[in-house]
């Protein structure tokens, strides 16, 4: 039987067959996957070194492709630390001339290191500071050093209330000062935090695509259309990334706002009364709840628990990032009572094994889009298509459509 994973998976082999190299590649590619992104470093490291060994071009053995096709793309690098905590950065083979990418995901959590004799678990700070070494390691011998760091550093600090500091901004200069070349996030909080280095590119990724075709892959029978599919943004900050999801879905969308009570402060933010809902009725439909992030996940909980009261199906939470900073009892309680069907977020920062068990969660693999991106800058070519899937979402949709007819 003709499936719609197996059309995608036939398409897919066949587009990197005929995929041929076109450009000289800017220099020899090097990945520096760090401590907290390492398991997302092998998997883009496995995909590059299947495609440059299977691809074919009749100028791979002149001196302009030396060292393209190897076995390994990784580079080992290490930050040990001292007794008090201290560190340095430490990279164990020549990078003079390569173009490198360095992944960091500053939300690991599972690390540690001893300080005096305890455990730490490593803050996003630590994470930071480790990739400032590694830069500094390189010495300034790379051809281009590009960061890509999925989950944007202090993203929530992006602007200033009264006496705050700036942090995401300051962060974001101090890696082009240090001699970063380009930055590349997923989903940030806000966008125009790149204004704070505008000689310097900052590329904001969407994973829409890569959330579609998890949904289609993962639930059979599923109707993408208006009269039975809605997108919803939990708050105002998240309309734009509905609004685009709903576009590219041809959905109707709506939106809850968030009643705070501005006179007191509760873990550093102004505490949520209420949300309000603005939109038409969602009775009988399947909704897609999308945002950037899952910190605590109440928020999200709670416009799901609305939602479902209003008389919704079946309810999707679709997230770029879960940090589930209050662990994931209350996701199963929401589970357990109907409240939300589906959990989707990506691999693009740490996931528990606990997460990973859950019968709810759908786990969206990252690792072939940044390879796919990595190998594009690396050949010196615009990355614009594949920031922009619309194209790819139209002929994904169409497929789906197909195989359901059959």
């Amino acid at each position: 039987m003709l499936t719609y994973t197996t059309h995608i998976i036939r398409r897919n082999k066949m587009s990197i067959h005929k995929k041929n190299v076109e450009t000289i590649p800017v220099g020899p590619l090097g990945i520096i996957a760090l401590e907290s992104s390492k398991t997302l470093g092998e998997k883009v490291n496995d995909y590059l070194v299947s495609w440059r060994n299977e691809r074919e071009s009749e100028h791979k053995e002149t001196i302009a492709f030396n060292g393209y096709v190897r076995d390994n793309y990784l580079i080992k690098a290490c930050c040990p630390r001292f007794g008090t905590g201290e560190a340095k950065g430490q990279i164990k083979e020549s990078v003079r001339g390569s173009d490198l990418y360095l992944l960091v995901d500053v939300t690991n959590h599972s690390l540690t290191y001893t300080v005096c004799g305890k455990p730490n678990h490593m803050s996003p700070d630590d994470h930071y500071q480790d990739l400032k070494r590694i830069i500094a390691a390189v010495g300034g011998k790379a051809r281009n050093i590009t960061v890509i760091m999925p989950y944007l550093y202090e993203g929530r600090q992006h602007r200033r209330s009264s006496r705050e500091s700036l942090d995401c901004a300051l962060a974001l200069q101090e890696l082009t000062n240090m001699g970063v070349e380009s930055i590349i996030t997923f989903d940030a909080h806000d966008p125009r935090v790149q204004n704070a280095i505008p000689l310097n590119s900052l590329e904001t990724v969407q994973p829409t695509y890569q959330f579609i075709k998890a949904i289609l892959k993962n639930v059979p029978g599923i109707k993408v259309d208006s009269d039975h599919m809605m997108v919803m943004s939990p708050d105002e900050g998240g309309m734009g990334r509905a609004v685009y999801f709903a576009n590219v879905l041809g959905l109707d969308m709506g939106m809850f706002y968030k009643r705070r009570d501005y006179s007191t402060i509760v873990n550093g933010r102004n505490p949520i009364v209420a949300h309000e809902y603005l939109g038409t009725d969602v009775e009988g439909k399947d909704i897609l709840i999308i945002d950037d992030m899952i910190s605590s996940g109440e928020s999200m909980l709670d416009v799901a628990t609305e939602l479902k009261r209003r008389k919704a199906n079946r309810i999707f939470l679709v997230s770029s990032f879960a940090l589930f900073t209050g662990g994931l009892d209350k996701f199963d309680e929401a589970y357990e009572k109907g409240i939300f069907y589906k959990l989707l977020t990506t691999n693009l920062i740490y996931q528990t094994p606990e997460l990973l068990t859950k019968p709810y969660y759908i786990n969206v693999d990252m690792s072939k889009y940044i390879a796919l991106i990595i190998d594009t800058l690396n050949h010196d070519k615009s990355i614009s298509r594949l920031l922009n899937p619309v194209e790819r979402i139209n002929k994904i949709l169409d497929k789906y459509d197909q195989v359901k007819k059959k």
